[in-house]
């Protein structure tokens, strides 16, 4: 059985490019990040990143539908382009007032090896387009993850975490 422990919610008040869990306690056998979110973009991407590394080093598998196809794709490591895992969140140009939800669980987050993490996510749209999702990630970096940071909109078109989104770090101890 295990046992999780808020670290942290962070609860947004104004809009946000990123938001960043710091100094994450390392007590922990595994991490759970849960979020309600919206952005200010066109895009539906969300993008995470650990210890703010913006390098190559990220890669995942995607599976998703959208209520009347379902796709998949794999993004491999090319630093300058893939410098996060991805998820789907609800753009601007959905339903108002909707947000998506996102889980990511980190298992071994602070062990000596490569992080792998599972994500889920769910966009809500009145309309056509909307998503759900499943992503298989890895970040290929040894070292204890200490942040993880949420950017909106890694497909390019400027945009921001909108405010009510809302983001909440658990941790998991085995008992």
């Amino acid at each position: 059985m295990a046992t999780y422990e808020l670290i942290e919610t962070i609860t947004l008040g104004s809009d946000a490019a990123s938001v960043t869990f710091s100094d994450i306690p390392q007590t922990y056998t595994d991490l759970k990040m849960v979020a309600s979110q919206r952005n200010t973009s066109t895009n539906a991407g969300m993008g995470i990143r650990f210890n703010n590394d913006t390098g190559g080093n990220y890669t995942y598998r995607v599976l998703y539908g959208t209520g009347s196809a379902v796709s998949s794709f794999t993004q491999s490591v090319a630093a300058g382009y893939n410098t996060y895992l991805f998820a789907y969140t609800v753009p601007a140009v959905y339903t108002a007032n909707t947000f998506g939800n996102t889980s990511i669980y980190i298992p071994n987050y602070s062990g000596s090896t490569n992080k792998s993490c599972s994500i889920e996510s769910v966009s809500e749209n009145n309309a056509s387009a909307s998503y759900i999702c499943a992503v298989a990630g890895l970040w290929s970096n040894a070292s204890a993850i200490s942040s993880i940071s949420i950017i909106t909109d890694p497909g390019g078109a400027a945009g921001n975490n909108l405010a009510g989104s809302s983001f909440s770090l658990y941790g998991i101890k085995k008992v």
